[in-house]
């Protein structure tokens, strides 16, 4: 059977769901709908709408229209045009029923209650709570549809409470506000029987409120003839008076209402009229035996009050008897019934005593008591109360400190020195942040030491259960809170109230007694008192944050708590449930960071990495902001105005796809903060939300900006604060309360005087961050018609009894969509990030000067990224040019080309380019933080632009000096390969005229032997031998010459200049050196600008010196003492240029000799190295002797007569074998370069990752020798660790990686030569030719290959070679040998000792990771870490080091320094000398010094930095001796560095530079 609720069902699109499926998390979610407001809507639309609506507090949610799409606007028509009218007005208008065939519109409260059927209990709960906050009726008793068993909703109450006003017996008006589930108060209770002509609910509406439908009647927008769901609901509604004149109850009353004849629904009846204080009834005309007059007999007989409302009699009041009252409807004024009504119901509660308590109802059988029937609600309740019996035994105000241990003094004293922690101040500062530290750690093992409360076990015990249990437990945990907490909390604001007007009234006075003082100091005390009674689930959640922290921070676990870890995990299901999460202490005032980042990476572990839209609202207090907040996305921050928001609180908005993230904080010039440094935290509060927000909402009240100016400066402050860290918020202004919306020219005087403040704010403003701005435009892009929003009063009429304004409503739904549309347009901000800039905005805000300390971790991770990008990208092209480089080496070497263009090196690497370009594009695009990489991108695109050029003009150097170099070594290569074919057509020559002993070995090998012999001292006699050099020696000759009075033994006095602690002794000042001590112990102090350019230029001449070297071949070219001479110039006019600039000093002559002498040492063992390459490869005694087994085999071939092709053929392979091998090594070398840069973890990154795995392998060897290298000569360090890593690589993986490849190498180069061979035979074929073409074609085939070409074979006779098939024969049989070979003798060894250093894999990698910036701090030397060369940035380190490492001492001691200048920079009261005549500048101010320090981005890091902590420790003695100073007096070492391990070092690098 088809029953009337079924189809109400179908027709809502609710079918299926009325069994409990519509969620709240559903109909929070901000969908397309929800951003819709309508009156009316398709039938189809009706649930959602409804809902929306509600939501938002809108009480037209019962008022919402049904529209036809097909019919807009559209009048139903039956007529006859025709130009006669014969028609008649009594059929058409009396008889005629056309137009009712069309279905009903459905009844409002159908659609509500058909929603509240099918919502669950959550949903259930909202949906009665927001209907209360429209001042509606709330369903009491409720029949379900398809059973009619009869369900009380007292879960649904449990949430609700209501305010109201009275007067006392002495006039006084008290205040009351009370859970509305157990207030007891009188009840009228309303029915009737039979069917009636007036309006029952309409008629409760005028008692109640005439202004406001309470109880929806048939006369409302919305109803309809026919209803499914109202027969046999009981609603109830509260009276609650304002204590004035006007009320017409003086004390809070219920009201109950039986929809239906009351016949019909005898349960209800008899329920209600049980628990009625007074039963009001409505009659029709009845004969007295009808059932209904009998049951209404009952009633009058009975005791209690009646009240008969009879239909069809016209009289006015009458009291027939005591407490009986009959009152006539028909045709009165239903103002006058309602006044009569009203007296009655007054007269009858006057004499009364009895009351009605809403808990009460349950104690009814037959009837379902909702979710509280369920096992999990009564299960949660009865934890929840349990919780709260361990509470009773304290008094309210102590309970905190009782139950929640954690979150009292400890926590407080913590966050203090913190504070102070991260505002060092004096100069023994080093030792006042150890000493805190140690403080801070032991707050945080006695705050670990304290007990978890039975309380807190509980809560923790239920929070990890089951899902269902946990969503009733919070509920029920915040009900029993409040019901414990409210009525000492109503007592003490009471109290509050009373001392604040003494206290006001006196200052009214201008009375400035003790008396004044004693009442303030009384008010505060109070103040104290409201806080510490304020108990929350939030506060539960703060205690469970601070027990996370201590867990953390000590590193285990609690004796009660097996994973404390378990508890970031709840925290984040509840925000996932939407519950809000503290995220600053408001008490405090500090944000939880550990707690706060372990609950995100959970939120992270569960939705994943979202990306979330963080919408910040600011505003003074009371300002309506977290109402506005609830309205607009049905969130539950506090409200009322014993408990305003503390602090700031982040939750959660589920968007379709998406989440916005609400940060919601305590109001501006919070009374409660009064006895604070108030501005000083609202600034900070400011600041931090601001920067948190990717769109703030700056909340005002009222339409007078002038009355907000302090909180305007505030807000504009933080703004600009993110201006100069180059953060980009968004801002909207709304104000509320502004009372008339609909004056466009009020608005618009409005709209211009807030954009006069806010551009004075910014001035005033501007000049406190000392920034030049003029107006509010100039800090933030700002519409002043788009961004400010204007709010209708909240309250339509007054409170208590007035529903929201519905223009409020359309105000809240205007923003909402104005939040969205920013949203949409935002990249927004993904959790991981969003922690991150937690962290960056609190550690700047605790040092105070947030500007100078804010660290833009994002920013800098992406950057980084983008120079590990840039790293690969780098590499990709250097790695093409290498191969083109190659290539053309060989041609150049082979005579194939002559000249080497720009434009031939551009093409050939044209290709390489383009995909770079693309991946540039790409990264810039696609990547995850495009939105923060934007910036970057153009000058990115330009470095790429320059690296490829530089590439180019040095390949094209490079490559020109080779041709210069070929032309010059023609003779030595034509001597070298003379005496080889000399010795081969010699050879050949003996072995004709020994034909005839072909078979006799012996005579052969002696006869052999004599002849080698006899050439070989031909060849030494015509031949200089190359004799061994001494770079030293010819360096000390060419230095005598120019400075002939320099002692002889200089040599052994100097020292290596490379990694001298100071320069001091090697300069005096420009025209005087009367100051000349002054300025030594003024670089001796390491802070001199002057210092910074004396390393610099050392660096710089290091480095270009050997670019020098590797220019001049030598390997190629052999040595020259031209080569020391072009050094020692070079040497020389650097150092004149570098006086000739504009520097205070000139060098003494041992620095330019120290100069030269280190750089030549250094050069030695790289020219000694080239130069034996070079003699082996050239020196007939050698490299002739090396073939003479070769030469043998061919004069064996000859003496058994072998052919001319044959033999051609086995010394070509001969030929081959060198060149073959060389390339096979220089292929293998890049390949290995290129795995290495790829797949090793300390090259395959930027500059510092690479400068990560340096300290960590220094930390693990303990070798100080190897530190002070590191520290001063960092580039020769690096250099060393590449050369380190390549050696351990090739040694690790030198059978799976290197020998691979080798032999992969070996088999191509093969296949190459025998695919040369066969296509130069057809060649020769086709064409006709003879030897030489077949060899020409042959040489033109490898030429890209091998160094391999004609002149080779030049003087090899192959006029006799004809039979071209033989000799390609020949080549495919003797080349696998000869590749066997060269395999043979390969190994880990022989692979680096036989390529040019060049050529090597670690000089490739040297070459390309080493072309990066090389500046040091001028504090501490600490190295840049920036990738790129010649960056546009400031420089930067990931973290800097104890100056004293560096050997830097305190002015006129010989005491090494201990300051770390990250420290010093975040203190206000340290200096630094600058130059000789004592001028000294501030840390904090460091930039001011301009030059090299203005260069630098140096911010305060207060954390504990244990590496160079543990490395000064660990080397006290040996820096000590080496510097030959001491850590004494000033500089004396901290005794809580001794803590720090070499783990606890080389954990701290893996934290900081990830």
């Amino acid at each position: 059977m088809i029953t009337g609720s079924k189809i109400l069902f179908d027709r809502l699109h609710l079918k299926g769901r009325n069994d409990h499926k519509l969620r709240a998390a559903d109909v929070l979610q901000i969908s397309k709908h929800s951003l819709q407001s309508n009156d009316s809507c398709a039938e189809e639309e009706l649930v959602q709408t409804f809902i929306q609506k509600l939501l938002m507090m809108d009480y037209r949610a019962r008022y919402i229209t049904v529209r036809d799409p097909n019919e807009q606007d559209q009048i139903q028509e039956r007529h006859d045009d025709s130009s006669k009218c014969e028609c008649d007005i009594f059929e058409e208008m009396f008889l005629s029923n056309e137009g009712t065939s069309q279905s009903e519109q459905i009844h409002s409260m159908d659609v509500q209650m058909a929603v509240f059927h099918c919502a669950d209990v959550f949903l259930k709960q909202l949906m009665v709570t927001k209907l209360s906050q429209c001042q509606y009726a709330l369903p009491l008793l409720v029949p379900y549809p398809f059973t009619k068993q009869i369900e009380f909703p007292l879960w649904t109450f449990r949430q609700i409470s209501k305010s109201w006003k009275m007067k006392n017996s002495n006039n006084e008006i008290i205040s009351q506000t009370q859970p509305i589930y157990k207030t007891e108060t009188p009840m009228v209770f309303f029915f009737r029987f039979g069917s009636v002509s007036s309006s029952k609910s309409q008629l409760m509406n005028s008692l109640i409120n005439e202004k406001h439908n309470t109880f929806f009647h048939r006369n409302c927008p919305g109803s309809s003839r026919t209803r499914v769901l109202m027969d046999g609901l009981v609603e109830i509604a509260w009276y609650c008076p304002s204590g004035t004149n006007d009320d017409k109850f003086t004390e809070c009353v219920a009201f109950c209402n039986l929809h239906g004849d009351a016949g019909d629904h005898e349960k209800q009846l008899q329920i209600l009229t049980e628990m009625a204080s007074v039963n009001v009834v409505l009659l029709p005309q009845l004969q007295k035996n009808d059932r209904s007059m009998i049951k209404v007999q009952e009633f009058y007989k009975d005791s209690k009050p009646l009240i008969c409302l009879l239909t069809e009699n016209a009289s006015t009041l009458i009291k027939t008897r005591k407490g009986k009252y009959k009152i006539g409807l028909k045709d009165r004024n239903q103002s006058d019934v309602s006044e009569e009504l009203r007296r009655a119901i007054n007269d009858c509660l006057s004499e009364l005593s009895s009351t009605f308590r809403l808990e009460d109802v349950s104690k009814h059988s037959d009837i379902r008591v909702d979710a509280e029937d369920d096992d999990d609600c009564r299960r949660a309740r009865e934890a929840a109360q349990q919780m709260i019996r361990l509470l009773e035994k304290k008094n309210l105000t102590e309970t905190k400190e009782s139950f929640l241990p954690h979150q009292g003094k400890l926590w407080h004293q913590w966050s203090q020195k913190n504070k102070e922690l991260h505002r060092p101040q004096g100069d023994d500062l080093e030792m006042d942040i150890s000493r805190k530290h140690t403080e801070i750690e032991k707050l945080r093992q006695q705050q670990h030491e304290s007990d978890i409360s039975e309380f807190m076990k509980v809560f923790i015990k239920v929070m990890n259960s089951d899902a269902a249990n946990k969503m009733f437990f919070t509920k029920w945990l915040r009900i029993v809170l409040d019901e414990y907490t409210s009525g000492d909390l109503s007592a003490l604001h009471h109290k509050y109230n009373e001392k604040w007007s003494t206290v006001l009234q006196l200052k009214e006075k201008h009375d400035k007694s003790e008396q004044l003082k004693a009442e303030q100091i009384k008010l505060e005390k109070i103040s104290e008192e409201l806080q510490n009674a304020t108990f929350g689930v939030e506060h539960i959640m703060r205690e469970i944050g601070q027990i996370y922290e201590s867990c953390s921070s000590v590193k285990k676990n609690k004796k009660d708590l097996k994973d404390f870890s378990s508890l970031a995990s709840l925290a984040a299901e509840m925000m996932i449930s939407g519950f809000p999460l503290e995220l600053m202490d408001g008490d405090a005032a500090h944000v939880p960071v550990i707690w706060i980042s372990a609950v995100l990476d959970q939120l992270v572990q569960k939705l994943g990495d979202q990306r979330v839209f963080v919408l910040s609202v600011l505003g003074i207090q009371s300002s309506g902001k977290s109402t506005m907040l609830n309205a607009m996305f049905g969130l539950e921050f506090a409200v009322s105005a014993g408990r305003c928001t503390r602090g700031a609180f982040m939750q959660l908005v589920r968007l379709k796809f998406d989440y916005i993230l609400v940060v919601d904080t305590e109001g501006l010039r919070a009374l409660e903060l009064a006895g604070r440094s108030t501005r000083h935290h609202d600034n900070e509060l400011a600041t931090f939300v601001v920067g948190l927000g990717n769109l703030t909402l700056i909340n005002i009240f009222g339409e007078n900006p002038s009355e907000m100016q302090d909180i305007l400066q505030i807000v504009v402050q933080a703004f600009l604060r993110m201006k100069k860290v180059k953060l980009n918020p968004s801002c909207v202004f709304v104000h509320q309360n502004v009372s008339d919306l609909t004056a466009g020219e009020k608005n618009m005087e409005g709209r211009r005087r807030l954009q006069e403040t806010l551009d004075e704010m910014t001035k005033l403003a501007a000049k406190e961050e000392v920034c030049d701005v003029e107006r509010f435009s100039d800090v933030i892009t700002f519409d002043v018609q788009k961004d400010v929003k204007y709010f209708a009063q909240l309250w339509e009429g007054s409170p208590p009894m007035a529903p929201p304004n519905p223009s409020y409503c359309e105000n809240i739904q205007d923003l909402k969509i104005t939040i969205i549309t920013h949203a949409s347009k935002s990249h927004g901000t993904r959790l991981k990030d969003f922690k991150v800039r937690i962290n960056d905005l609190w550690e700047a805000l605790l040092n105070e000067r947030f500007v100078f300390s804010f660290r833009n971790s994002l920013e800098i991770s992406a950057y980084r990224k983008l120079e590990t990008q840039y790293s690969k990208w780098s590499w990709r092209l250097r790695r093409a040019m290498l191969e083109t480089e190659n290539k053309l080496h060989n041609q150049i070497e082979n005579e194939a080309i002559h000249e080497v263009k720009e434009t031939d090196l551009h093409k050939e690497l044209k290709k390489t380019s383009e995909e770079v370009k693309k991946s540039v594009s790409e990264f810039f695009e696609k990547d995850a933080d495009a939105n923060i990489l934007i910036q970057w991108k153009t000058s990115f695109d330009i470095k790429i632009k320059e690296l490829q050029e530089s590439i180019v003009r040095e390949t094209k150097r490079k490559l020109n000096e080779i041709l210069k170099q070929r032309d010059l070594k023609k003779e030595i290569d034509a001597q070298r390969i003379h005496h080889e074919n000399t010795l081969f057509e010699k050879s050949k020559e003996l072995a004709l005229k020994r034909k005839d002993k072909a078979n006799d070995e012996e005579t052969l090998k002696k006869e052999f032997g004599l002849f080698w012999n006899q050439w070989m001292k031909l060849i030494s006699r015509d031949t200089p031998t190359i004799r061994n050099i001494d770079i030293m020696r010819d360096m000390r000759e060419i230095l005598g010459d120019i400075y002939e009075s320099i002692n002889a033994d200089h040599q052994k006095d100097s020292r290596d200049i490379l990694s001298v602690q100071s320069y001091s002794d090697y300069v005096q000042l420009k025209k005087s050196t009367k100051i000349l001590t002054k300025f030594q112990q003024m670089l001796g102090y390491g802070l001199s600008e002057d210092e910074a350019q004396i390393r610099s230029l050392v660096n710089d001449v290091v480095q270009q010196t050997d670019k020098m070297i590797q220019s001049f071949n030598i390997s190629e070219m052999g040595y020259n003492i031209s080569y020391i001479q072009q050094l020692i110039d070079y040497i020389k006019a650097r150092v004149i240029e570098h006086e000739e600039g504009p520097v205070k000093y000139v060098f003494k002559n041992e620095f330019f000799m120290d100069l030269v002498l280190s750089i030549c040492k250094r050069a030695n063992k790289m020219i000694t190295e080239q130069h034996r390459m070079f003699k082996e490869a050239n020196d007939p005694e050698i490299y002739v002797k090396k073939k003479k087994e070769e030469y043998y085999i061919i004069f064996q071939k000859y003496c058994h007569g072998a052919k001319s092709a044959a033999i051609f053929g086995e010394i070509i392979c001969q030929k081959l074998k060198e060149p073959t091998e060389q390339s096979v090594y220089k292929k293998t070398a890049r390949e290995l370069a290129n795995d290495m840069r790829t797949d090793c973890p300390s090259l395959n990154g930027n500059r510092s990752n690479l400068e990560k795995h340096i300290l960590k392998k220094l930390a693990e060897e303990e070798d100080f020798d190897k530190y002070m290298d590191y520290i001063h000569n960092a580039r020769d360090h690096f250099s060393g660790f590449i050369r380190d890593e390549v050696s351990h690589f090739i040694t690790d993986k030198f059978n799976v990686r290197v020998l691979r490849k080798m032999n992969k190498n070996i088999k191509l180069l093969q296949q190459k030569i025998m695919e040369a061979a066969h296509e130069s035979t057809e060649h020769a074929r086709v064409n006709r030719g003879d030897a030489g073409l077949w060899l020409k074609r042959f040489t033109q085939q490898l030429s890209n290959e091998l160094i391999f070409s004609e002149k080779d074979l030049s003087g090899v006779s192959h006029d006799d070679v004809d039979d071209f098939k033989l000799l390609e024969d020949v080549i495919k049989r003797e080349l696998p040998s000869i590749m066997s070979d060269i395999s043979s003798i390969f190994n880990k060894n022989t692979f680096p000792a036989k390529l040019e250093p060049k050529f090597r894999p670690d000089q490739l990698l040297i070459d390309d990771l080493c072309q990066c910036c090389w500046d040091q701090c001028p504090f501490c030397g600490a190295i840049c870490t920036n990738t790129i060369e010649n960056h546009d940035e400031d420089h930067s380190a990931v973290f800097h080091g104890v100056s004293g490492v560096k050997g830097i001492k305190f002015r006129g001691t010989t005491n090494l320094s201990v300051w770390i200048c990250t420290t010093s920079v975040a203190s206000s009261d340290r200096y630094f000398y600058l130059s000789a005549d004592d001028k000294t500048f501030l840390y904090s101010e460091y930039r001011k010094a301009k030059g090299v320090f203005a260069k630098w981005s140096i911010t305060p890091d207060l954390s504990e930095l244990p590496y160079w902590k543990w490395f000064v420790c660990k080397f006290q003695k040996d820096l000590e001796k080496y510097y030959n100073k001491t850590f004494d007096g000033c500089g004396k070492i901290p005794p809580e560095w001794e803590k720090h391990s070499k783990q606890d070092a080389i954990e701290n690098l893996n934290n900081k530079y990830n």
